[in-house]
């Protein structure tokens, strides 16, 4: 099987140990993480081959982010090394009533201050299939919205499966902004993955009879956005996320996965939430793995990126690390969390 290639930036995240607020906290647990590389470890984790594509800084933590995603068998080879420095978020886990927090601290980071002259998409995708990116990644600005483009555009040329995470990031950018880009990405896009907010935030399309803060969430409204992504940009297929929120603790979890006109939805899942960043990365991941290996099955797709999203919010951490057979159990409805011996 081909390669998979996801683009886009690491980042050391930085929280206060267990559920410590940021105003509490005098020290910090440092990992690593990002968008596109959370789908990488994913990917690896099932056994795919994968390769990450960013820039890190020529030092010791540059080293060490690409080291974690080397650790669990990303192709780190396309990664640039140069430019000042890696960028940083800080989380602050949330539970019960209090949600979580993430303030980041990414501004002037390497990835951010890439040149487009700097990819060589033509070789980077050679032997790949597949090509992953998500709406974080252009709206770091500078040159990034055009390589973004310059990537889908060659991924295009080559024949490669394009598919991008809409993930709208208030703090990044403005809803008007991430319009005005996207909106010239999608024409590549074969595979459009969104949440609850993201068809609305960034091109204003919205679920009817739904309220993501009291967790009511309408099916149908869902066909909707999906449908109306699907004849505005001509998407193969558009999945999205059901997060149902009850509180920082606990959520109902679900997903849906519209293709050929057809909406497939996932069984629904209450989770207990150890952490819940990088869940939607974790679907990205599963529903790739699922599209590639069981490409005529939809409702196993999607019922695997929904199991795979749940197995990693209930992990520490932005990397998913289930297997396929740990995510192949759950689908199957071994869902008591019994010790296994």
């Amino acid at each position: 099987m081909s390669r998979v290639i996801t683009f886009g930036e690491i980042m050391m995240r930085l929280n206060p140990p267990g559920y410590l607020r940021f105003l509490q906290t005098t020290s910090y647990e440092a990992t690593y993480a990002g968008g596109e590389a959370n789908v990488a470890v994913s990917l690896a984790n099932y056994k795919n081959d994968v390769a990450f594509v960013s820039k890190v800084p020529d030092n010791e933590i540059g080293q060490n982010a690409v080291n974690a995603l080397r650790h669990y068998g990303v192709d780190i080879s396309a990664v640039l090394i140069g430019g000042p420095r890696l960028g940083i978020y800080f989380c602050e886990k949330g539970a019960s009533q209090r949600g979580s927090k993430v303030i980041y601290d990414r501004a002037g980071s390497s990835i951010a201050l890439a040149k487009r002259e700097e990819f060589d998409w033509d070789k980077i995708f050679d032997g790949a299939d597949w090509f992953h990116f998500t709406g974080i990644t252009p709206a770091l600005g500078g040159e990034l919205p055009a390589i973004c483009l310059d990537a889908c555009r060659a991924a295009k040329a080559k024949g490669l499966t394009v598919s991008c995470d809409l993930n709208y990031r208030g703090k990044l950018w403005t809803r008007e902004k991430a319009g005005e880009v996207m909106a010239t990405l999608m024409p590549y896009v074969d595979v459009c993955i969104a949440n609850e907010e993201d068809a609305k935030d960034v091109f204003g399309i919205a679920a009817e009879n739904t309220d993501i803060n009291s967790g009511k969430l309408d099916r149908e409204g869902y066909i909707s956005v999906a449908r109306q992504l699907t004849e505005r940009f001509s998407f193969k297929a558009v999945a999205i996320t059901l997060r149902g929120s009850i509180s920082a603790s606990e959520n109902n979890w679900s997903g849906m996965l519209y293709l050929d006109g057809k909406a497939y939805f996932a069984r629904n899942y209450l989770i207990h939430l150890v952490d819940r960043v990088g869940g939607g990365d974790s679907f990205g991941g599963g529903l790739i793995h699922a599209m590639r290996k069981w490409p005529d099955d939809p409702q196993l797709q999607i019922e695997y990126a929904v199991a795979a999203s749940c197995l990693k919010q209930a992990t520490e951490f932005d990397f998913n690390l289930a297997s396929e057979k740990e995510v192949l159990a759950l689908v199957g409805g071994n869902a008591s969390g019994r010790v296994q011996r």
